[in-house]
This record gives structure tokens, C-alpha cells and sequence, in this order.
């Protein structure tokens, strides 16, 4: 049976990741890469939404991707899932950056200085670091794409061994795993690009597939629900308080006590909430979940197109260029997965999709 709350958890977290990079596109806290403050606001309190959803909403990602993966394997072989995974994850973040997201690569540079240094380069190599820049949000799926190959080498280790011992999970030990995902914060973290975060992310990612996909422990969240959400806002009001204004994206902030356990609560109180209130399906949900994938890959476009073309420029008041970047974010990517999706290669290189979707 289809386990829906994890498609509404996946795209209601899809949907608030667009909300956040709206606010982190204009950011006042000084995090490079971006257009930045264009309020003229020293403090924009606002600001506060990114230091509450930073630390969890791509944790909380990679902890459903880990269920689904192990969701997927009870019903295919390795060389199925290492098939599927290939395709629709390293595909559009390796080829898809050529045949498409070095639109968004340009998009990225034009809101840095890379595009006065791109300049004094050859067209070629130009074009290689908008390829590079193209990346994006699709760190997400190469990390994904890493951790499934990873999975499979392990799945023949342990033959479900650790599986079957997750099942045995309870409360005492749902709390306590606060403290491996902190000391996972620490390893595996790449310089200067800091998303590429193997040690943090893949922990989220082994304890959705050999903790969180039993419906054992599942049960146990639901019950204790009410206290992971208090756990989860007290410690994201500490952790803004104490944090705002500092770059809460790089170290050593995300790493701190602070950053991780709060994480780790968030992302449990919404999966409690989720497989307690959200194991339904309707027509509206039904459309969105089918329309996740898109919006993922191609929201950042929407955003960083106004953000360039109209916020960099002040031609519009500030709470405008808000406004449009949002829907900018919507309607692009629903109308980007539309045209592609049905394009052959293009559907393929870019979305992961083999055939045409179907409605």
C-alpha cells in the first residue's frame, strides 16, 4: 500500500524550499551568491524563516528519500533500483546541466561577479563554468544518486540484517540518534561548496531507510508527536535567536549543537505530523505530488530570472519583487516540466523521465 503521507511530505517540503529561496534570494545576512538585501533594511526580521527551515527541510528530504528507497527495493531488484536512480537522478545532474541548467548557470553568474570575469575568458570556458553553476538545487540529487550507489554495496553486506534491527527501534533510541547525526555534521563536509554535506545528509538518508521505513517505529513518532513538535520549536527559536544575522548555511554554524539537534527534532516532528494527519490522497494533493519533481528542478530559474531582471535593477518596489519572485518560482517550473517532460530527449536528459508522463 502507497504510503501517501510521504508524498505530501515530500512536496509540502518542495514548497516551503521555494518560500525559502525567495527569502534567501534578497537575504540581509550577507550568504554570497545571491542578488542580496534590496529593502535597504539593516535587519529584515523576515530573514528569521531561513534560520527556521535551513537546518531541516533537506534533512527531512533525504530521511523520505531513505524510506522510499527502501520502499522501492521491497519490490525490485538492486539492478532495478540502481537503473531507476540513474536515471533520474545523475542523468539531469550530469548531461542535464549541457542541455539545459546552463540557463540557470547564467542566471547564477549574472548575480555575482563571475559574469565581469567570465568576460575576460574564452566563450568555451565561459560556458563550462555556467554548466558548473547550473548545478544549482540538482546538489540534492547528486548527493541522492551517491548515497543509492552506496546503499546497494551495503544491502549485500548486511543482506537486512541492520534492516531488521531498526524494527526494534523505540523511543529512547529515536531521541538518542540526535547525537550520531551530530557527530555526522562534522565529517564528510566539502570546503567551499558547503551543501555537499555526505556526513549530515547521509545519516538522514541510512536512518530513513533502515529506521524510519519500519511501520513499528513510524507508530512510535505518531504517538509522541505533540513532544517532537514542542522539542522541534524550542529549539528552533533558540537556534534563531541565538543565530541571526550569522551565515547559518557554512561552518561553523552548521555544525553546532544548536543547527543539528534542531534538525534532526524538525524533521521528526514533521514526519510524525505527516504519517499521523497527511496519509491521504485527493485530487489537489494527487496533482502536486506528480508535479514535485518539476517544481524542485526548475524553481530556482523563476526566482533567479526576476531576481536579476527586476530586483537587481530596483525598478519595482521591494514587497513586489517578493511577490513576483514566488509566482515567478510556480509558474515557471510548472510550465518548464510541462514542455520538457514531453520533449524526448530533453524529458530524459533533464527530468530523469524516460517516456512521455502521464497526466
Amino acid at each position: 500500500m502507497r504510503k501517501h503521507y510521504l508524498d505530501n511530505i515530500r512536496w509540502i517540503t518542495v514548497v516551503i524550499v521555494v518560500v525559502y529561496h525567495v527569502i534567501y534570494m534578497y537575504n540581509a545576512e550577507g550568504i554570497p551568491g545571491v542578488v542580496g538585501n534590496i529593502t535597504g533594511l539593516e535587519v529584515q526580521y523576515y530573514d528569521v524563516f531561513q534560520y527556521l527551515t535551513h537546518p531541516w527541510f533537506m534533512f527531512l528530504l533525504f530521511m523520505v528519500s531513505g524510506i522510499s528507497s527502501r520502499y522501492y527495493l521491497s519490490n525490485h531488484s538492486d539492478k532495478e533500483f540502481l537503473r531507476s536512480r540513474t536515471t533520474k537522478l545523475l542523468v539531469p545532474s550530469t548531461i542535464g546541466l549541457f542541455a539545459f541548467q546552463f540557463i540557470q548557470g547564467y542566471f547564477n553568474t549574472r548575480s555575482t561577479d563571475a559574469m565581469n570575469m567570465m568576460k575576460t575568458v574564452p566563450t568555451s570556458v565561459a560556458f563550462f563554468i555556467m554548466v558548473l553553476s547550473g548545478i544549482g538545487v540538482l546538489w540534492y540529487i547528486q548527493l541522492l544518486w551517491v548515497f543509492s550507489i552506496v546503499l546497494i554495496a551495503i544491502r549485500k553486506i548486511e543482506r537486512d540484517r541492520l534492516w531488521k534491527l531498526g524494527s526494534r527501534t523505540n523511543i529512547i533510541a529515536i531521541i538518542l540518534f540526535s547525537i550520531p547525526v551530530f557527530g555526522a555534521a562534522q565529517i564528510l563536509n566539502t570546503p567551499i561548496i558547503c551543501v555537499y554535506r555526505f556526513g549530515y545528509y547521509g545519516m538522514a538518508f541510512w536512518l530513513g531507510y533502515f529506521v524510519f521505513s519500519h511501520d513499528e517505529v513510524i507508530e512510535i513518532i505518531k504517538k509522541w508527536c505533540l513532544p517532537f513538535i514542542i522539542a522541534a520549536v524550542v529549539l528552533g527559536i533558540a537556534f534563531s535567536v541565538r543565530y541571526f544575522g550569522e551565515n547559518y548555511a557554512d561552518v561553523p554554524v552548521n555544525r553546532y549543537p544548536l543547527y543539528t539537534f534542531f534538525g534532526y527534532f524538525a524533521s521528526i516532528a514533521f514526519l510524525s505530523v505527516g504519517a499521523r494527519f497527511l496519509d491521504f490522497t485527493n485530487a489537489f494533493t494527487s496533482w502536486m505530488s506528480r508535479h514535485s519533481w518539476g517544481l524542485y528542478i526548475f524553481h530556482y530559474l523563476g526566482i533567479s530570472i526576476i531576481a536579476v531582471e527586476v530586483g537587481a535593477r530596483h525598478i519595482l518596489p521591494p514587497a513586489l519583487v517578493y511577490v513576483l519572485s514566488l509566482v515567478s518560482a510556480f509558474v515557471v517550473a510548472f510550465i518548464l516540466f510541462e514542455l520538457i517532460s514531453k520533449i524526448p530527449f530533453f524529458r530524459w536528459a533533464v527530468l530523469g523521465i524516460k517516456k512521455n508522463r502521464t497526466k
